[in-house]
């Protein structure tokens, strides 16, 4: 099983910290390390071999983009983002899922082109590190700030 599956499973029992809310397609879950505040995933409910957006139906996949745009737009509002990176990647793990993630003007620091550039000119190891992951406390906040945009958006 991929993490990505894991980690539905954990949303399926009630054991998964990060989860946010389960939409149509899929579930959206706040990102463990929070170098980028609200970095925030999407994650597609089904796994097997649709591992590509052109593996989904038509319809499957033009709702599966509304809902993360609806989830990207709802992480820009909760998070104060200037900038939204939506990145639907997986060489790591190929379920389908998206990186969602709120920038602001020197998120990067010195890295980069001035400070300016993608996620990954920043170093895993500082993106990574166990000073990222947000305490219970605020990853409760996040979640509810996140929710409470979603339900802003979606009631428009």
């Amino acid at each position: 099983m991929c993490l990505i599956c894991d980690r539905i499973e954990m949303i399926k029992r009630g054991e998964n910290p990060y989860f946010v809310r389960e939409l149509k397609t899929g579930y959206v879950v706040i990102g463990d390390h929070q170098h980028f505040r609200g970095y925030t995933l999407f994650l597609y409910k089904e796994h097997g071999d649709k591992t590509e957006l052109f593996h989904l139906g038509k319809a499957e996949r033009a709702l599966f983009m509304e809902e993360m745009t609806l989830v990207a737009q709802a992480a820009a509002k909760a998070f104060g983002a200037e900038k939204m990176n939506c990145e639907l990647l997986g060489m790591g793990d190929a379920h389908l899922h998206w990186h969602l993630t709120p920038r602001v003007s020197g998120d990067l620091g010195t890295y980069g082109n001035h400070g300016k550039g993608p996620v990954w000119w920043l170093p895993m190891e500082e993106m990574y590190s166990d000073e990222n992951r947000p305490a219970a406390d605020e990853l409760e906040k996040m979640k509810a700030k996140l929710s409470a945009a979603l339900d802003e958006i979606v009631n428009e």
